[in-house]
């Protein structure tokens, strides 16, 4: 078991990226695919704890546009549990927990210093 897990959806563009920049920077990851294993509450409601909901959801892509406008409006950190539970796809990718922190998406530089800073070896939520 690793410190680092992976959360996503194997056959996004965005994951498969981060699964590259692991792979080659030597990172021991686990996966969890939330379309097969569901998603993980205690983590999805440390990730609106630390982020908010409206970073969490993905509010650019099909699955948010495809909500009923009732329930965008009245969406807060409760919802947004549920709505994840319901709609995994909806979750931002790649969520990623690493010794307790919680990034969201995938940016080179930001998994960089995450994997080489030392402060984020030791911080937690």
């Amino acid at each position: 078991m690793t410190d680092t897990t992976l959360y996503g959806i194997k056959n996004c563009d965005t994951m498969k990226k981060a699964f590259k920049w692991l792979e080659v920077n030597g990172v021991d990851v686990t996966f969890h695919d939330y379309k097969k294993q569901g998603i993980d509450e205690d983590v999805l409601r440390d990730a609106v704890k630390q982020h908010g909901w409206e970073n969490v959801i993905n509010r650019r892509g099909t699955t948010w546009r495809k909500l009923p406008d009732d329930v965008k409006e009245a969406m807060d950190d409760v919802t947004a549990l549920r709505v994840t539970a319901e709609n995994p796809s909806i979750i931002k990718r790649p969520l990623l927990v690493h010794k307790g922190n919680i990034t969201l998406g995938f940016k080179d530089a930001e998994y960089t210093a995450i994997f080489n800073d030392p402060k984020h070896h030791t911080k937690q939520i």
